[in-house]
């Protein structure tokens, strides 16, 4: 922006947060900073999505209303929904987070009850602020996730057909159209492209971070990372000579930044309420349940039962990595399930062939399978780990040479087979090609959403049979 035209709005954006509700709170002091400096009236602030995270006690433990309740205190004028605030709640339990609670306005273009075909009262597909004298039209759109949303009772539509739409009716009522984009950035450069009358679009989803941001087809793309990590600012003017909007745009690193007191204070406060509410028994145990990321364990294998019987299936098949720990012997709490499986990771139901089972058990037992790191996808641990079964029995011999070491595979009894086609209940992490890639070559799959797989523990927990059958060897090595 050149040093000629008068910046009159400095708009504060924070994307991707993940519940790190430290620098959540970091954000609070610089928004408060910006506003002492340049005046609450030439300061708007807004999150582009996933703000909430359940991994973090707090935001589980009161079903995000931490979140609201930060936003609220920092002074969030607009915020969009991302995956993690719309995928991993039911509507009623979203609905209550914001209804009568939030004082920001939520807008998403592209969500829309799927039995009527509206919105909800607390949901618009954009708005118009006023800072300063300058009319700012905010569009939020979210990606379209629909196999998973239409479970929840939501219908989402092409994003970039909702973006064009509401560009159009916004034009002659702001002064600067800005999309709030939780799409990531492949996306937001194909809307940069193809979408006239956006001026602004910040972005989120991926995670990307644009220290400089992008301008394509006379549209600035920005981007603040993840995490908090870093707050994006960008100020605003209008050029007297063409009428347009000009930005001068930067992210600024939040990590020697104080927190604000009073976001300080209301973290804590939802961490006591949280382990309060998550110190409920889900069980008792008279032995220890370990698991193991590398090798077979009684955990492992009693999730992978819990979702074979969950989905109905005849194989039950999850990545060991999902486990965090084990459980010791006594009282099980529904922090400790938290703790140990804190992934917003959901069952699934596939049918896939047999060739393709084979393949991901083989990789299975490869050192660079088993330490795979894995980012993204819902995923909260740390590498992919070994395959969990249920519902087989596999026989190798670790001597043997990669892709070759299994010599027998049965299922239920009966030899696997390449072409047959199995039921096999999983995650859909798989669904993405995320770790064991060739579980993504289903013929079909079924998704049980608001469950997670913790919630799929918890159930096996309350079965003694399943406690004792999780005992039982399913992996066989010939060559000890």
């Amino acid at each position: 922006m050149s040093d000629r035209i008068r910046t009159q709005v400095v708009l504060i954006h924070s994307n991707d947060i993940h519940s790190r509700l430290e620098n959540a709170a970091k954000i609070a002091s610089f928004i408060a900073k910006e506003r002492m400096v340049t005046g609450c009236d030439r300061v708007l602030a807004v999150d582009c999505g996933d703000h909430m995270d359940r991994m973090r006690i707090e935001t589980e433990g009161s079903d995000g209303i931490v979140n609201v309740e930060l936003l609220n205190a920092a002074g969030y004028e607009a915020i969009t929904l991302g995956n993690n605030e719309g995928l991993t709640y039911t509507r009623q339990t979203i609905e209550e987070a914001y209804v009568n609670r939030a004082r920001f306005t939520v807008v998403c273009a592209n969500m829309r009850d799927s039995e009527t075909g509206g919105q909800p009262d607390w949901l618009v597909p954009c708005t118009v602020i006023r800072k300063n004298g300058l009319r700012i039209g905010l569009i939020g759109v979210t990606a379209a996730f629909n196999d998973f949303y239409s479970l929840l009772g939501w219908e989402v539509s092409d994003p970039v057909e909702a973006i064009r739409e509401q560009a159009a009716l916004l034009r002659d009522h702001a002064d600067v159209i800005v999309v709030m984009s939780h799409l990531g950035i492949s996306a937001d450069r194909r809307i940069a492209e193809n979408v006239e009358g956006v001026d602004l679009i910040l972005g989120a989803h991926t995670h990307h971070l644009l220290e400089e941001p992008l301008v394509i087809s006379g549209t600035t793309i920005c981007a603040a990372g993840k995490f908090g990590e870093y707050v994006g600012r960008v100020e605003i003017g209008i050029d007297p000579m063409t009428a347009r909007p000009v930005f001068r745009a930067a992210c600024v690193p939040t990590a020697a930044m104080a927190e604000h007191p009073e976001a300080a204070a209301i973290i804590g406060g939802y961490l006591e309420a949280g382990q309060r509410r998550l110190s409920r028994v889900i069980a008792r145990l008279d032995a220890p349940l370990p698991a193991l990321a590398e090798r077979e364990s009684p955990l492992g294998n009693l999730l992978a039962a819990g979702l074979r019987g969950w989905a109905d299936a005849e194989i039950g098949i999850v990545n060991a990595g999902q486990l965090l720990g084990g459980l010791g012997q006594g009282d099980v709490t529904a922090g400790e399930l938290h703790a140990l499986c804190p992934s917003p990771i959901n069952p699934c139901r596939m049918i896939i062939a047999g060739r393709h089972i084979k393949t991901a058990l083989e990789q299975s037992l490869l050192p660079e399978f088993i330490h795979k790191p894995i980012k993204g996808f819902g995923f909260r641990g740390e590498v992919l780990g070994s395959l969990a079964i249920d519902g087989m029995r596999i026989e190798y011999d670790s001597l043997r040479p990669a892709m070759d070491k299994i010599t027998a595979a049965e299922v239920n009894g009966v030899m696997l087979e390449d072409d047959r086609l199995y039921t096999v209940g999983t995650i859909d992490m798989f669904s993405f090609k995320a770790g064991y890639e060739t579980l993504a070559n289903a013929e079909s799959m079924n998704f049980y959403l608001p469950e997670f797989i913790r919630d799929v523990i918890a159930s096996q927990l309350q079965n003694s049979t399943n406690l004792q059958e999780c005992r039982q060897s399913r992996w066989n090595d010939r060559s000890v």
